[in-house]
């Protein structure tokens, strides 16, 4: 579903670059995209939705080249971003029909459904909608021209509890049939754990690692105990470690169990864990 080759964007006006990006996302599957502020999760959004072109690079949609077949990449995607890009002095059926036009499976009775289904009023003018109003319209009408990917950059810490329920059903329902999948950028990693499939995580403008979910957390343990215990350990497998009132914490690559010293706590780490630690690591 989705390909990405040695893909690098640099802003020199930033001092910024996202370097030799490359990772795939087969159907079927929602991917978590996770790194701190600044890691280049927007950047990469935005050149997978086809705002931004790489300097170099390719990316895949389906087998669409981003660049080389934009309508046809673009027609299959659905994207909810932080930004607005939607003119704020129409309607929201007035934004969903006038955009809606570019999109050949579009259904303007499938928008208002999801409208109805997300308590919004497609007769409201957009700029009277509140940040996760406008977020929920970004969403339904995402689903309203039926695209294989959804994109969605960080829209859950905008969502009341109540309504972020029926969000996660909805991407899962999304993904059942194996043909569509779903990118998510979030910092709310929480989340991942609950729904996510795939973990790409981006630092600083590099790919720290893009694998399975599952694959990703048994990779990993954490371990806690006093801190003259960190000399047994294997130094190679150490990501990071942290000493404070005697006591080491350390997230380490995981292979046995036999191979901890049996004085050390030994427990799975969450997706933020690793996050952390590796984070850390290179500060």
């Amino acid at each position: 579903m989705i390909k990405v080759e040695n893909v690098t964007k640099f802003f020199e006006e930033y001092g910024f670059t996202l370097r030799n990006i490359s990772f795939s996302i087969p159907k079927g599957y929602i991917c978590g995209l996770i790194g701190e502020n600044g890691a280049g999760k927007t950047t990469l959004i935005n050149m997978l939705i086809g705002l931004y072109r790489p300097n170099k690079g390719e990316i895949y949609i389906n087998g669409s080249d981003v660049v080389l077949d934009e309508i046809k990449a673009k027609d299959q995607i659905g994207y909810v971003l932080s930004e607005e890009l939607f003119d704020p002095y129409l309607t929201l059926i007035g934004n969903a029909n006038t955009y809606g036009k570019y999109y050949s499976n579009y259904d303007s009775k499938v928008f208002m459904e999801y409208c109805d289904r997300f308590e919004l009023n497609y007769n409201s003018k957009l700029k009277t909608l509140s940040k996760g109003q406008k977020l929920k319209f970004q969403f339904a009408f995402a689903l309203s021209h039926n695209p294989l990917l959804l994109v969605l950059d960080e829209p859950t810490a905008n969502f009341e509890p109540k309504f972020r329920k029926e969000f996660f059903k909805i991407l899962t329902d999304f993904i059942s049939d194996g043909e569509h999948s779903v990118i998510l950028a979030t910092h709310l990693t929480s989340d991942l754990e609950v729904i996510g499939d795939y973990i790409t995580f981006l630092h600083k403008g590099k790919l720290v690692f893009s694998r399975d979910k599952e694959t990703l957390i048994s990779s990993y343990r954490l371990l806690q105990g006093e801190a003259y215990k960190a000399n047994t350990l294997n130094k190679e497998k150490i990501v990071h470690m942290e000493k404070k009132d005697g006591l080491m914490r350390a997230l380490v690559k995981h292979r046995s169990f036999d191979e901890y010293d049996k004085e050390i706590v030994v427990s799975i780490p969450t997706i933020e864990d690793i996050m952390y630690h590796y984070i850390k690591e290179d500060k």
